[in-house]
């Protein structure tokens, strides 16, 4: 019998890729209601591949993870952390009433929790539904995901720069492939290079053939510190020597929380009969036409949980 299959949506990151998608060509698109004017090119994009999510991975359940407003538990670690990111632009504020709106139409729970991130959320669920016999495909355009990848998680990611159509899914040789490193250790990774996305310093002038090299030969950062002195060349070694207390608390900042206080009951998420009706009055509304017709059949779930992997 074919395992169940639960499909993981990280919201944040998809409307963030969706926004930057319309606007990162010579020239922008905005997408705009023309009775209205209201912008809509994230929703569009959101709901773009929601639909092909659902119609291509068939899942039989399906929850998204949203990020809380205010700091999590990584801001009160190093107040720098995302400092450097510029605030979200008011047209993308602007319609994320709306992405929630399409998401409630399909009826899709939605988590998010005080304190921590989506990401902690997608760890925590796909963590959980690991331990009761059901696969995960997490959707996100954030390659920190990368670390959650098992046996039973892999994670739907488009290639830097690429969109959702050229996405990839990778599972754990893909994973070591890319990065040089198995899933679980790419914290380790991030502690060493850092991650300039997320202002994670990581440890200066050490970098990702070094850091991959040394993974590689120790296995984790706690084992390169428990054997510094076999480290090699010495220049390195004396650059972790100065700098091991930021790469500890890089690491840390960078793993992924898989027992945040967060419940996945299957019973919640399994795919059933959605709001056809609200859904195309949405969609009529939005003037989203050419989505009405990739709208899945009422109550459509996944028999398998085969998909291709990453090449």
């Amino acid at each position: 019998m074919k395992r169940p299959l639960l499909v993981l949506f990280d919201g944040n990151a998809i409307i963030h890729r969706a926004y930057h998608a319309f606007q990162s060509s010579r020239s922008p698109v905005i997408l705009t209601v023309s009775k209205t004017g209201e912008v809509v090119s994230a929703v569009y994009g959101f709901t773009q591949m929601l639909l092909k999510t659902l119609n291509e991975l068939k899942p039989t359940h399906y929850a998204i993870a949203f990020d809380k407003k205010g700091p999590t538990f990584r801001h009160q670690l190093f107040d720098q952390y995302k400092a450097h990111r510029p605030p979200t632009p008011p047209e993308l504020i602007s319609q994320l009433d709306r992405v929630r709106q399409m998401v409630e139409a399909f009826r899709i729970p939605i988590f998010e929790l005080d304190g921590y991130e989506a990401d902690d959320l997608l760890g925590t669920l796909s963590h959980q539904a690991s331990k009761q016999d059901v696969d995960t495909i997490i959707v996100t355009g954030d390659a920190d995901a990368m670390q959650l990848v098992s046996p039973h998680v892999k994670v739907l990611y488009p290639e830097h720069r690429k969109s959702f159509s050229d996405a990839v899914l990778f599972d754990e040789a893909a994973v070591t492939r890319k990065y040089g490193v198995k899933p679980e250790q790419i914290t380790d990774l991030k502690g060493l290079v850092g991650d300039p996305s997320d202002n994670i310093p990581g440890v200066p002038s050490v970098g990702p053939m070094n850091a991959s090299r040394l993974i590689q030969q120790f296995g984790t950062i706690e084992e390169i510190y428990a054997h510094i002195d076999e480290v090699t060349p010495l220049r390195i070694q004396r650059l972790l020597r100065e700098n091991e207390a930021i790469a500890r608390q890089s690491k840390h900042l960078a793993t992924i929380v898989i027992e945040a206080p967060a419940e996945l009951k299957l019973n919640e998420c399994q795919m059933g009969q959605y709001d056809r009706e609200t859904v195309n009055e949405l969609f009529r509304e939005l003037e989203f036409v050419r989505l009405r017709d990739r709208l899945p059949e009422m109550g459509a779930g996944a028999e398998t949980s085969e998909a291709p992997p990453a090449s």
